[in-house]
Formats: structure tokens, C-alpha cells, sequence
């Protein structure tokens, strides 16, 4: 009987090793798409809240992920959903990742997106419900990111769709000039709101920027890139509450020249007017309102650009900061070095 040496036998006996377990680990690294989907199923059990069933099936990462962490958590409790902020979050991360939509989950909490809240559309200007509101991306070319998200009616954002500031400008121009007074379910006033809010997202030139009148204000949390807009919108922002007159005479006294510090007062008194007109408004969206309609006078936009137009934007930049600083406002004032930070412009918004 032949000897077998003891390295040969167990080669021998390997060979005849075979593990017939179903593994369902990719064969390869999972992709990005995977990946981000594995997470969001992990997220829903951990909130105790049911994914969408149009990805419970069996192939979905979403599911599978979804499964998998409830397996891990057998007999411990889902976390508190803390409110319709976490359902918001996990159906809009859902929703970009659906759509192949890049989704910057470092900044983008259910807090933040709380902050966004607002109880009027800021285009239409209807009341929002659940069944009529929805967030925006503000700019088309640009992922789910911090300061590049307001919430908005349907009507709006469907009307909106991916028209750049340029596009809007151009339908609110149609509008106006007639004879048909709407397009795509919108009015004149409406398709201008929705060129405002995209300029603000969208670099101009100081000189375009500084001939753009505020008919809407800034919602929470947009990035403004024009420091003139900045500026414009601060000011604005001033006559909404008691004092303005004080704190508004503070930032004259911030200006470096007498010829500005008088095309400032000239403005101030073509818009201020208006807005006392309405002194009476109570509620908070009345009276954003009230000072986004004085900007309707072809007078109050005249004398501001009148008076931007000798700023040089880091002129109008340092403006901004130095009120700030001074506590001129209520309004929180934040600095962005780079404001298109996990934006994905490189890859027009989607994932990479």
C-alpha cells in the first residue's frame, strides 16, 4: 500500500471541497448606486418606517438593506422617527437616488431641512399642504445639496422644471407683454418670482445682478452668490421689523462716500412708503409679501441700481458682513467660501 504524504492528501481532500451556500455578496465591489441604497434601507429600519413599495422587491439594495439591519436589530427598538423631518429626509434621499440625482447626506439632515420649512409657497404664494408642497432643487444643474433647496407648491416646481434663470426671465417677459397672460399654469408675477430665486443660485455679473428687482425674498438657507443680492435682500429684510430706521441709518453710516450715502437715503425713501402702507400685516408671510411688492415700483428698483451700481461686489460683500457683525439684524448672516461645496456641477448634478 502506497504512502501518501499528509501535504498531498490534503490537497487531495480540497479538491473535493465544495460550499453550495447561495452567497449574495456581489462578485464585485458594489457600485455607488448600491451602495447609497444598502444605506437607505439600513436608515428606514432604523427609524422604525416602512420603505416605499415601489423598491420592495427583491433585487432592490434598498430592500435588502432595509432587511438586513432589521435582522441585526431582532429584539431591539427602531429609533424615535423624530417627527415628519425624517420621513421628509428618507423620502427625498430616496427620491434622488431613484433618479440617479446625486444627494449631499453630510449637511442635508431632517434638521436642516426643518429650517426650510415654510408655510406659503414663495412663487404662488398658496398655502402648502402635504399634498401640495414639495423641495426644489433651485438650481436644475446641481444635486440635492445645502443651499440649493426650497420647498415650493407642485404647480411651481412642475412649472419650473429645469429652465434656467435666462429661460425664466424670457417666459415672465412673454407673460407680461401679452396676449396670452399665462404659460405652463403660471402668471407674469409668478415666472418672475421663479427667475429671481434662480438668480440667486446663478453667477451674473454685478451689473446684471445689481438690475434685478427683489420680487421675491430669499427662502431659509439659500446660498446667495451675488453680493449685491446679498446686500439687497439684507437691506429689505430690515423693514420687516420694529427699529428698522435705527439699524438701516447705522448701515448708512457704513458707506465710504456722501454720494452713496445720498442714493441710499433716496432709495430707502422710494421703498420704505410702500412698505409702511402695510404696517397693519401681522403675519409673517403678509408682510414678506408687502416688501417683495414694492419692489414692483419701477421708482424703488430705478434708485437701487442707481445706488448698487457704484459698488464694486466686494464692496457689497463687506457690507454684508460688517451689518452682520454689528448685530444689525435678526437674520442669520453666513460666510460660504465655496458655496457650490457638494453641489456635483462637475457631473450636472447626478451621481458620479
Amino acid at each position: 500500500m502506497q504512502a501518501v504524504h499528509p501535504t498531498t492528501a490534503a490537497r487531495q481532500n480540497a479538491l473535493v471541497q465544495f460550499n453550495l451556500d447561495i452567497d449574495d455578496a456581489p462578485a464585485h465591489p458594489a457600485s455607488a448606486h448600491e451602495r447609497i441604497g444598502l444605506a437607505l434601507g439600513r436608515d428606514y429600519a432604523l427609524h422604525g418606517i416602512t420603505p416605499p413599495i415601489a423598491h420592495l422587491y427583491p433585487q432592490s439594495p434598498l430592500q435588502r438593506g432595509w432587511q438586513a439591519a432589521h435582522a441585526r436589530m431582532a429584539g431591539r427598538a427602531a429609533r424615535p422617527a423624530n417627527g415628519p423631518q425624517v420621513a421628509t429626509w428618507l423620502a427625498l434621499r430616496t427620491h434622488a437616488w431613484a433618479r440617479g440625482r446625486h444627494f449631499e447626506d453630510l449637511l442635508v439632515t431632517p434638521h436642516f431641512l426643518a429650517q426650510l420649512d415654510t408655510t406659503h409657497c414663495p412663487i404662488t404664494r398658496e398655502a402648502l399642504t402635504d399634498d401640495t408642497r414639495s423641495i426644489d432643487r433651485v438650481r436644475h444643474d446641481a444635486g440635492y445639496a445645502a443651499g440649493n433647496l426650497v420647498w415650493m407648491s407642485h404647480r411651481a416646481n412642475q412649472a419650473k422644471g429645469s429652465r434656467t434663470q435666462a429661460d425664466l426671465h424670457a417666459l415672465a417677459a412673454s407673460c407680461a407683454a401679452g396676449p396670452i397672460t399665462r404659460i405652463g399654469g403660471l402668471n407674469d408675477h409668478e415666472w418672475e418670482r421663479l427667475a429671481v430665486l434662480t438668480s440667486f443660485v446663478t453667477p451674473l455679473s454685478h451689473e446684471q445682478a445689481a438690475q434685478i428687482p427683489l420680487r421675491v425674498l430669499p427662502p431659509n438657507r439659500l446660498r446667495l452668490f451675488n453680493p449685491i443680492q446679498a446686500l439687497q435682500a439684507f437691506i429689505t429684510r430690515q423693514l420687516a421689523t420694529p427699529g428698522w430706521s435705527a439699524r438701516l441709518s447705522r448701515l448708512e453710516a457704513l458707506l465710504p462716500t456722501d454720494t452713496l450715502r445720498t442714493d441710499f437715503n433716496r432709495f430707502l425713501l422710494a421703498l420704505a412708503p410702500r412698505v409702511l402702507a402695510a404696517s397693519e400685516l401681522q403675519e409673517p408671510h403678509q408682510i414678506r409679501w408687502a416688501l417683495e411688492d414694492a419692489w414692483t415700483q419701477a421708482l424703488v428698483q430705478k434708485r437701487w441700481a442707481r445706488f448698487a451700481l457704484q459698488l464694486t461686489p466686494e464692496q457689497a460683500e463687506a457690507l454684508v458682513e460688517r451689518a452682520a457683525a454689528k448685530h444689525l439684524s435678526a437674520v442669520h448672516v453666513q460666510r460660504h467660501d465655496d458655496a457650490t461645496d457638494g453641489w456635483a456641477l462637475d457631473t450636472a448634478g447626478y451621481m458620479a
